[in-house]
């Protein structure tokens, strides 16, 4: 039996990454939305569906978010970056269909348990693979 090792390019290794990621915060937010009451998401397609907006937002809209709201980031020592993480949520929550936040308070509570979960689980990845 002959074995063929398969070298990948960069950019294929950047978009597996991506694609891991992504399905990482997929399962993430799909599982919150079973345990948070006031978060519901419809199926694991939709929680795909919400994972990729919400990174499309995070890297496109949460930069001029932050620069718009410098000021009072900086007034409140950057408690204000998880309003606009909250406020993240309920942007996509308005793009997707089959989500519902049921206000502002639980996106609060879901963007912070999310982003910690998601960093954890994506530290894990990372720490796992060096081995």
């Amino acid at each position: 039996m002959h074995f063929q090792i398969i070298k990948f390019s960069n950019h294929q290794i950047v978009f597996m990454k991506f694609i891991i990621r992504l399905l990482i915060t997929a399962v993430i937010a799909y599982v919150l939305s079973r345990i948070l009451t006031g978060v519901h998401i419809a199926d694991f397609k939709t929680a795909v569906i919400f994972a990729l907006v919400l990174a499309l937002l995070n890297t496109f809209i949460k930069p001029l978010l932050i620069l718009f709201t410098l000021p009072i980031t900086i007034v409140t020592l950057g408690l204000f970056l998880f309003v606009i993480n909250a406020l993240i949520i309920i942007m996509a929550d308005k793009f997707i269909d089959g989500i519902q936040i049921d206000g502002f308070f639980w996106a609060l509570i879901f963007s912070l348990v999310l982003s910690i979960i998601s960093s954890a689980a994506n530290s894990a990845m990372k720490d796992s693979k060096e081995d």
